[in-house]
């Protein structure tokens, strides 16, 4: 079965044809997944994580090139930006602050840690399509065209709810910004 007629009969439902590009692309895509990461458990999350999305997207699903080609270049991405945040993870650990029964040992801190749940907070009470793309953007690293592609909107959508998101954390928070 070529490609063309696999996206076909998987935009139509076809658990048969997903299961063939399941089996016909997990393997490799797990061991270049891998290669990236240097983890196995980590690479058939990522390609589970991939391959699930193909299936929930299925309807909209455009493919300009080859599955193989798409499918590796999904993988990579999200390899890559898991290993982004693990970076930004690992370089910000020093400044993880304690657990929240520790007494704060500057009025810096006190602050700082308010700031933070307030900021959950706002996050917290956007609208959940705004919210996700706030967390692909900011936690994720995702680029706009990424976002947009991953979810199956337009970068325009995507650019309107980061500027909603924006504009509320902007208001909500406006008491610890500075003037």
């Amino acid at each position: 079965m070529d490609d063309r007629e696999l996206l076909q009969r998987i935009r139509q439902g076809d658990e048969q044809a997903f299961d063939a590009l399941f089996r016909r692309y997990y393997a490799a895509l797990v061991g270049f997944t891998e290669s990236l990461l240097r983890s196995r458990a980590m690479a058939e999350d990522i390609v589970q994580d991939v391959l699930l999305e193909v299936w929930r997207r299925r309807e909209a699903l455009e493919l300009d090139l080859s599955w193989r080609s798409y499918l590796f270049r999904a993988a990579r991405n999200r390899a890559l930006n898991d290993l982004r945040h693990a970076r930004v993870a690992q370089h910000a650990e020093p400044y993880v602050r304690g657990p929240e029964s520790v007494e704060p040992s500057s009025p810096a801190e006190l602050d700082a840690r308010e700031l933070d749940r307030e900021f959950r907070r706002v996050l917290a009470a956007l609208p959940e399509p705004v919210r996700e793309v706030f967390q692909m953007s900011r936690r994720d690293g995702l680029k706009y065209g990424e976002i947009a592609s991953t979810l199956g909107i337009s970068v325009k959508t995507v650019e309107a709810r980061m500027g909603r998101a924006l504009k509320e954390l902007r208001e909500q928070l406006a008491d610890w910004l500075p003037r």
